[in-house]
């Protein structure tokens, strides 16, 4: 996996374990991701599937893009669509995506480059391989993450965070087991670059083979556990999993997680402060009430959440 890395992780800041009075979080769940095909048809598995939306809480969705090596013509994207009532997260590991929103927002994002999108009160976007990718193919992979806003921010004005990886802060393990990318939230005094309107943390770790990793959590936070890559363990009572499951963990203020012997293990982490609010989604909108889905799918045919910005055609002057 090409997301950034160091040469060597025991030169970075160590996020020192919890103490001992600690209170490990057990693992509730393990959920296998089925797969599927998103936007124009890319491969994708859906990483929440089978969860109850409550365990999640704040977040959504997920949909972990790829691993695909796609050949010469074969890449693809989304169309135009509309998103009202929450924020994407979009972070690529392997490959090049496209995004243009009718907010002004936009740009290329490749490598362990993260786009934050606050989709708020309402706006069009589209996500596509840009036209070089296409005509070479190549590989592809990476995650889009759904955080919904409380009540009092569906309809927040729009925003566009393009976060390269080189902004994203790099800390080890304890024991320098491990390589952790903090994304958003904060570990020991160190933040990530991601500026949330929902409190979460988000970390992709790298486990060393045989490594074992304890981390502190915020107590008022949730615990999820998404294998990107590899296989290992979780949890105090060391529940297998691998690539393309979900651990869930309960109540606590410290989560546990290993490689196993013969591979690394790639995790993304994810936790965040419960909005505990009524949920009514369909589709590209995320509210809280029916009434405010259906007004979200008439402002939309309205043209209320924007317009699909002009294309300029070569040959042409654009005034």
């Amino acid at each position: 996996m090409p997301a950034i890395t160091v040469d060597d992780i025991l030169v970075l800041p160590r996020v020192p374990e919890p103490d001992v009075t600690g209170v490990e979080r057990k693992v509730t769940s393990v959920t296998t991701a089925p797969s599927g095909y998103e936007g124009e048809g890319f491969p994708v598995r859906r990483a929440f599937a089978g969860v109850d939306l409550a365990r999640l809480d704040p977040f959504i969705h997920m949909d972990q893009m790829g691993e695909v090596d796609y050949g010469p013509g074969e890449p693809k994207g989304t169309p135009w669509h509309p998103h009202r009532g929450f924020e994407t997260v979009t972070y690529i590991i392997d490959g090049t995506f496209k995004h243009q929103d009718s907010n002004g927002g936009g740009g290329l994002i490749t490598d362990g480059d993260t786009q934050w999108m606050t989709a708020g009160s309402g706006l069009l976007h589209i996500e596509a391989p840009p036209e070089e990718l296409v005509v070479s193919g190549g590989l592809f992979h990476g995650f889009q993450l759904w955080v919904n806003l409380p009540a009092r921010l569906k309809m927040t004005d729009p925003r566009y965070q393009d976060i390269r990886a080189g902004q994203v802060a790099l800390l080890t393990s304890a024991d320098g087991g491990a390589l952790l990318r903090v994304i958003a939230g904060s570990f020991d005094g160190h933040d990530g670059p991601g500026i949330t309107h929902t409190p979460i943390s988000l970390v992709h770790a790298t486990v060393s083979a045989g490594a074992q990793v304890r981390l502190p959590w915020q107590a008022d936070f949730n615990a999820l556990g998404y294998v990107l890559a590899g296989s290992g363990f979780v949890g105090p009572d060391r529940r297998p999993v691998q690539m393309g499951q979900l651990a869930v963990f309960g109540a606590g203020n410290a989560i546990t997680f290993a490689a196993s012997a013969g591979q690394d293990l790639d995790i993304l982490l994810l936790g965040g402060q419960p909005i505990r609010e009524p949920v009514a989604a369909y589709g590209p909108f995320v509210m809280n009430t029916r009434a405010e889905l259906v007004q979200a799918f008439e402002d939309y045919q309205a043209g209320r959440l924007g317009s699909i910005p002009a294309e300029p055609h070569p040959g042409h002057d654009v005034l």
